[in-house]
């Protein structure tokens, strides 16, 4: 029966998870009661939720215009929640609009409003300024990851986008950092602060490694330490695309399967990318610092910082993607002959060294099967299910997790199975319907 429960109580209920946070508990409890939140806490500690279960207690079905606006930094965060929205399974339309998006594909959505509009500070600062949707209705406005926008120069952006919005009751602003000053922008005056940054915890639950490489490049420092590793899932962190890109291609070259990640790549290339690396196709993900904050991305067993964070706090969110909600961690950091220990790191490291005679870490289990059909084409994950089951000649073991986008759609297949299964499909049709099959490397 749910007759009973409240809004937020059915939400939870449909997404089937045993129990709410501390955290998620806390902002339920304020969010009728305070105007301004100020939301602190680690990457992967469950904010998302805490920021988008209140909203059902505000949430109106007779209003037919936008009446929540969520900004985020970056496309990546803003696809995340509108998923997790949507698994929340409630009847409230929620849409997202970020650059390499099409345009006229979100405009189009404007037609009939969503109640809940995530997006990126310049993408949604061209929708206002294009009049593509109306602003009056917004009650409530969400800051996630306000930290990372800062950082990254959305300040004007958002400034404009606060600026025409006259009807907003409630701020909502997230945050991995703890934030010395509110920029006045914001129109946050008075906030309760929820911190659960959990600092003592998270070094307490990560080990942090020194390795020492003979060489300035660190490059072959950097693959023994892989084969010593293992297969284990790990990020590995640089500061610059070029240095991203020039790994990955060593590293592939040297028989070490791996894939990379950074804003430079298209849209399309970075998804994919990110759903390799969370199927499991690939363990090892190389990447900028865009990686560090706000992604869906599995629980790390290594973080390796091949090029040292500029800052502490950079340091600090790399290290974020490990030893998250009380699991532990390792972190490794690199150094050239002529690097020495960051001064941020003063005690509670050790020296590391690799063992020798490791081969190659055992290639992944599963492969990437890419389908050109999704979720506009009518298609979704059981029709995808079914089809690998049916045509494929799949067991349900052999068959991995499956992301449904718009157009086209992925789905992750034991490895030793994938050229089988792609020859049984490629001429195949999915509900009716002829679409491009091919393994996604």
């Amino acid at each position: 029966m749910t007759k009973n429960l409240k809004p937020w109580e059915i939400a939870v209920k449909k997404l089937g998870i045993p129990s709410l946070t501390e955290m998620q508990l806390k902002s339920l409890e304020i969010h009728s009661n305070q105007s301004d939140v100020i939301l602190l806490s680690p990457t992967g500690t469950g904010k998302t939720l805490a920021f988008l279960l209140p909203l059902f207690e505000s949430l109106q079905h007779d209003v037919k215009l936008v009446q929540v606006l969520i900004i985020t930094p970056s496309r990546e965060l803003a696809q995340q929640i509108e998923q997790v929205f949507r698994s929340l399974s409630s009847d409230f339309k929620v849409n997202s609009c970020y650059g390499g998006h099409s345009m006229t594909t979100e405009k189009n959505n404007f037609t009939s409003p969503p109640a809940v509009l995530i997006g990126t500070p310049g993408r949604l600062a061209d929708h206002i300024r294009s009049g593509n949707f109306k602003t009056q209705s917004i009650h409530t406005l969400i800051l996630d990851e306000f930290d990372k926008s800062l950082e990254f120069g959305f300040q004007q952006e958002m400034s404009f986008i606060i600026g025409r919005l006259d009807a907003v009751k409630k701020r909502v602003l997230s945050s991995a950092t703890d934030l010395p000053e509110i920029p006045g922008f914001t129109g946050i005056k008075s906030p309760f602060v929820l911190d659960y940054l959990l600092k003592e915890e998270a070094v307490k639950n990560l080990t942090v490694n020194i390795v020492k490489s003979n060489n300035k490049d660190k490059l072959d420092s950097l693959f023994h330490l892989l084969c010593d590793l293992g297969a284990a899932t790990t990020l590995i962190f640089c500061n610059h695309r070029e240095a991203v890109e020039r790994i990955s291609n060593h590293l592939s070259q040297s028989g070490i399967v791996n894939d990379f990640f950074h804003g430079g790549l298209e849209q399309s290339e970075r998804e994919r990318m990110l759903i390799r690396f969370r199927n499991g196709s690939s363990n090892i993900l190389i990447t900028t610092d865009l990686a560090s904050r706000g992604l869906d991305i599995p629980d790390i067993s290594y973080i390796i910082h091949y090029q040292l964070p500029v800052t502490e706090a950079g340091f600090i969110h790399r290290n974020g993607r490990t030893a998250r909600m009380h699991a532990t961690g390792s972190s490794f950091l690199i150094l050239s002959e002529d690097e020495a220990i960051p001064g941020y790191i003063q005690t509670g490291y050790k020296n590391h060294t690799i063992r020798a005679g490791h081969g190659l870490p055992e290639k992944p289990h599963w492969q990437t099967l890419y389908i050109g059909g999704g979720k506009k084409d009518k298609i979704n994950k059981m029709d995808i299910a079914g089809f690998l089951f049916k045509q494929g000649g799949l067991g349900k073991d052999d068959l991995g997790i499956i992301d449904v986008k718009d157009h086209h759609a992925y789905a992750a297949i034991k490895s030793e199975l994938i050229h089988s299964v792609l020859s049984k499909v490629s001429t195949a049709k999915i509900k009716n319907r002829k679409v491009k099959i091919q393994i996604s490397y």
